[in-house]
């Protein structure tokens, strides 16, 4: 799949996977909105430089973790021929896009075992950004969401494994930086509409129809001819 078509496929990967967002990050976005003073939280002009700070520091993360993970797998995949490592990335990629449709439809829910897997960082970084609350700053805001990015969230960490397949460092950069621009409309409506949009997405036909659209790029991926999955 071509660089462009991956960030795309990424983006929307997160987009849909909003259906998870609001079970996993709702509580989060409505903890920090409620944390801010009343003047700023009853006026969205005031309250958006936090939210907007909040979910760059997010972004940052994911992207940062990308760019780690893909330079890993590039890195992995120079032990092999360059024919072997394109094959094995490539169904590596289709696969856990699949895994990651079927988790979001909640047809299964194998990937729920990274998120145990990761709660253990969890409990050494989490202490470090309790510290910066409650937020008083955009600037703080975004600290605080540099260390919610490393929230154990299996749909981050199944697209995570999908970087190591991504080519490079850069190339996972860029894969987790569309996936992250992808979940910020339904974190930035969340802390306005929380309740009404976690209403629509819980819908189950919302979640198996997101779930399914994923499906069907994983299927793709893995029905690609014999390249690179980027």
């Amino acid at each position: 799949m071509p660089a462009e078509a991956s960030f795309i496929a990424a983006f929307l990967v997160g987009l849909l996977g909003g259906v998870h967002c609001v079970g996993m990050c709702g509580g989060i976005v409505g903890a920090l909105t409620l944390g801010l003073s009343e003047d700023v939280r009853t006026r969205p002009a005031k309250a958006m430089p936090y939210l907007l700070g909040y979910n760059a520091g997010r972004i940052l993360s994911y992207t940062a973790a990308g760019a780690l993970i893909g330079g890993l797998g590039a890195a992995a995949a120079s032990l092999v021929s360059l024919h072997e490592a394109q094959k094995i990335l490539q169904l590596l990629a289709g696969a856990f896009m699949i895994a990651l449709g079927l988790y979001i439809a909640g047809w299964w829910q194998g990937l729920a075992r990274l998120e145990r897997a990761g709660a253990v960082l969890w409990r050494r970084i989490e202490p470090l950004g309790r510290r910066l609350m409650p937020v008083r700053t955009p600037f703080q805001a975004f600290q605080l969401g540099i260390f919610w990015g490393w929230l154990p969230c299996g749909l981050v960490y199944s697209v995570l494994i999908w970087a190591m397949a991504a080519g490079g460092a850069m190339e996972g950069a860029l894969l987790l930086l569309g996936f992250g621009l992808g979940t910020l409309p339904n974190l930035l409506l969340m802390g306005f509409f929380a309740t009404q949009l976690g209403r629509w997405l819980r819908n189950p036909w919302v979640r198996r129809g997101a779930g399914a659209l994923v499906v069907a790029f994983g299927v793709y991926t893995l029905l690609l001819p014999g390249q690179s999955p980027v």
